[in-house]
């Protein structure tokens, strides 16, 4: 060995030593923090989205490489997720089975260090948190491509729940089978409705033969794939590694920018972060120029609306609530004023949450 070589591997040895003497010492603190907020107040909130939010974009705007912004966060993340842990473990629940997308957005933004629980739809996810089963719940929302996920919206009408923070994760599908065989062995695909549209063409061009089949989640399609012969699924090269499933071809979605839009729920609202959205679910009375008249107000306020959506209300025939999507916080001067202005007009007003936006 080099004495070059030797010294770098001495300095490196050196500097894991620091970084686990600073890790445990920054755990150390957060005990601390911990112990002061149960002394002060027996049923404090250990998690704090809007904290861990400002504590990770200052890890970003920090960051001098070499790794990425990205990387970076992602791992103080971690050490924040094992931070939390030593206070209160979290429970999160999930669209499952194991090996989704929705696991990976649960994962990406509370870390390893919670307890997961797999749900058989996005119904059980929100009962879930509402019957306090687990603390928080993650479900996708929309897509890219494919748009709004309508369970989800639909869900909103009636919970109670208030969406907490916003997950945003590229999608890239494998196509998994149980052995190695040719494509045109397949009879059958399995794909959630999303997963289908989004390798439309990939589908057509590649597995003309091919039925599709739609499932509750991909990997509930993973799941079946695993009992049957000349079958696939798409799903996450995940779920190929949670049911030992072969991956023939990877990266099937038809956009290569595919990307979906998880929400966490909880049980209370959250405070300001800095940078933040909030979700509204507003139903317009049935008069000609009423949801005009209710962007006009937001206009006229300075607030920025970064999507809107439509859904039957599930009350009268052809009757509509709507969802949007705001900038800022609803404690916010001029987004409360907006929002007190809007509740004049609307029949409904319904605040689904104010949390902070999703770091990329």
């Amino acid at each position: 060995m080099s004495e070059d070589l030797k010294k770098l591997r001495d300095r490196i040895d050196a500097l894991d030593e620091q970084i686990l003497n600073l890790i445990s010492a920054r755990a150390q603190c957060a005990h601390e923090v911990g112990e002061i907020k149960r002394a002060e107040d027996e049923n404090v909130e250990f998690y704090r989205p809007d904290r861990e939010a400002q504590v990770l974009r200052r890890i970003a705007e920090m960051n001098s490489g070499p790794f990425s912004d990205e990387i970076a966060v992602r791992l103080f993340r971690e050490l924040v997720s094992a931070c939390l842990a030593l206070e209160k473990p979290l429970s999160v629940a999930f669209l499952g089975p194991k090996g989704t997308f929705t696991e990976e957005a649960a994962s990406k933004h509370f870390g390893h260090a919670v307890a997961t629980l797999a749900q058989d739809s996005i119904d059980e996810v929100f009962h879930a948190v509402e019957t306090s089963l687990v603390d928080y719940g993650v479900v996708p929302v929309e897509n890219s491509s494919e748009g709004s996920v309508s369970r989800t919206l639909d869900n909103f009408i009636n919970s109670p729940l208030q969406i907490i923070g916003e997950v945003e994760l590229k999608i890239h599908h494998c196509l998994l089978t149980k052995e190695h065989c040719d494509l045109a062995s397949i009879q059958v695909v399995y794909g959630h409705q999303q997963a289908l549209a989004q390798c439309r063409k990939w589908l057509q061009a590649n597995l003309p033969q091919a039925s599709q089949q739609m499932v509750a989640s991909n990997a509930q399609g993973a799941l079946r794939v695993a009992e049957e012969k000349h079958s696939a699924a798409i799903a996450s090269a995940a779920a190929g590694e949670q049911y030992e499933l072969h991956c023939p071809v990877q990266n099937i979605e038809d956009l290569t920018e595919n990307t979906t839009r998880f929400l966490v729920l909880g049980r209370k609202g959250v405070e300001a972060s800095g940078i933040d959205k909030t979700s509204l679910m507003v139903s317009a009375p049935n008069k000609s120029g009423s949801l005009a008249q209710m962007l006009t107000t937001l206009a006229d306020n300075d607030v920025s609306l970064s999507r809107i959506e439509s859904r039957p209300s599930r009350g009268t025939n052809w009757e509509y609530v709507f969802f949007l999507d705001l900038q800022g916080h609803g404690s916010d001067q001029q987004l409360a004023k907006a929002l007190a202005a809007l509740s004049e007009n609307a029949d409904l007003v319904k605040v689904l949450g104010s949390y902070p936006q999703a770091l990329r």
